[in-house]
């Protein structure tokens, strides 16, 4: 006969506990145990998948093989660089986003193309008119994909069993379920003990599995560490809806680098691949206008031109309003009182307004130089001449820090066809400038930087 108890487990990072408690003892949060009912089921317990196998020996670290992983090719250049040049066998990778970004359209397209693998598409959310309408709008092509409609993880594991797939597809892990759990579908000890049966069959058959994942209102992956702590990769499909293009960053990954990234189009036929972002985020025809800068930008290990847009203006009310997209507000508060303190520059009175193009956000520091230079020429209204590229860490007492991979953000300048770029004194050592088509306009301060921008 199965015993129950009553545990409360922390929402947030899966903490169990005898009683209810305000404040998680592991993760800090407030307010985040709930009430989870647990089976206890016998020691004899049969393994959920099915698969049995004999239980592994301690061998020494010479024993064991250190070659490199073989890679599963995805037929997406983007997808290939963000897992880190492919999906590796016996791998288990989780996709999160938010509704309606996505994340069902990425995989779908990609597992239509694997026409060499045998791939098992399980939807617990959709059903199978639905991904067939889906599919028919992404690919023309016909594809021998295996779709099964199902929530049960006991009829999954018999379906796959069954089919012997290459490549498994669960969408999405909160929709599935196992009966040696007591609750409801989504709950944390529901989506830990799935995972964790889903993990031990990647491994005990080699056989790869993408899960799809969903966000709850804070932003992050519903039962976030639970799922990081058991996956091998976790990958972050991210965008505005309202804006055509969408990110895909890897938070977490065991077969590769988590600096990679991977940039889609949106379109009615699916997702595109850009291969070169620089082209599309830079509008073509700012020329005259004020308030724009061209900053280059490093997002992981890939340089990429951004537009920076500013708007300043007098203050209709009496607070002037700051507002920033795309970048972060208090670092732009922070360049603000820069002006102010050591250039002279009065903005107290001014609203201020600030938008990173193409509805991207960037974390990099060396756009700092190209905010200020937008700001000061909305304020005085004179235009930044269009062959001008820059990139340059602003500090508290106004002088432009060096930043990294100076080399490649220069290079992708010249590429595009900028004719100068003003970048830290101090990152011009080691460079050769003999080698480069485009003007180096070293800069220490942030008033020689205006002096070389608006004379």
């Amino acid at each position: 006969m199965a015993k129950e108890k009553s545990v409360y487990v922390c929402s947030n990072c899966g903490q169990e506990s005898l009683k209810w408690v305000g404040k998680c003892p592991s993760c800090g949060e407030w307010n985040t145990f709930v009430e989870q009912i647990i089976r206890k089921e016998p020691t004899t317990k049969r393994s959920t998948s099915g698969i049995e196998t004999a239980k592994p020996k301690p061998i020494t670290l010479s024993e064991i093989d250190a070659t490199d992983e073989p890679r599963i090719p995805m037929h997406d250049e983007e997808l290939n660089r963000v897992l880190g040049g492919g999906l590796v066998p016996g791998s288990l990778v989780l996709l999160g986003g938010e509704p309606g970004i996505g994340k069902s359209t990425l995989v779908m397209q990609t597992v239509l193309q694997m026409t060499e693998k045998r791939v098992l598409y399980i939807s617990g959310e959709e059903s199978a008119r639905q991904l067939k309408l889906r599919a028919d709008r992404l690919s023309k092509n016909s594809s021998d994909c295996l779709i099964l409609c199902e929530t049960s993880l006991e009829q999954i594991f018999v379906h796959i069993k069954n089919t012997h797939p290459d490549l498994v597809i669960i969408d999405s892990i909160q929709t599935i379920y196992t009966e040696n759990v007591d609750s409801t579908p989504g709950s944390i000890s529901q989506i830990r003990e799935c995972a964790a049966s889903i993990l031990r069959f990647a491994k005990e058959t080699q056989t790869s599995v993408i899960l799809i994942g969903h966000i709850n209102k804070e932003g992050t992956i519903a039962g976030p560490k639970v799922l990081e702590h058991i996956v091998d990769t976790v990958l972050q499909f991210e965008g505005d809806q309202h804006y055509m293009y969408r990110i895909l960053r890897s938070i977490k990954n065991r077969f590769g680098s988590t600096s990679e990234l991977g940039i889609y189009e949106m379109r009615q036929d699916g997702l595109r691949q850009v291969t070169n972002p620089s082209e599309l985020l830079l509008s073509q025809d700012h020329e005259g206008m004020s308030g724009v800068a061209i900053a280059s930008a490093i997002e992981g290990v890939r340089p990429f031109l951004i537009e920076t847009q500013a708007l300043v203006s007098s203050a209709v009310y009496g607070n002037p309003q700051r507002s920033a997209t795309g970048f972060d507000i208090r670092r732009m508060n922070m360049l603000l009182a820069v002006l102010e303190k050591r250039v002279g520059f009065k903005l107290a009175q001014k609203d201020v307004f600030l938008n990173i193009a193409g509805g991207l956000k960037v974390n990099d520091t060396a756009i700092d130089l190209s905010v200020i230079s937008a700001i000061l020429s909305s304020n005085m209204d004179v235009a930044i001449e269009s062959g001008i590229c820059m990139a340059g860490e602003i500090g508290l007492s106004g002088e432009i820090r060096p930043v990294s991979r100076i080399e490649q953000r220069i290079s992708e300048a010249e590429k595009l066809g900028f004719k100068q770029f003003l970048l830290p004194k101090y990152n011009l050592q080691g460079l050769e400038k003999k080698k480069l088509n485009i003007e180096l306009v070293p800069v220490r301060k942030v008033e020689e930087a205006f002096r070389a921008l608006f004379g």
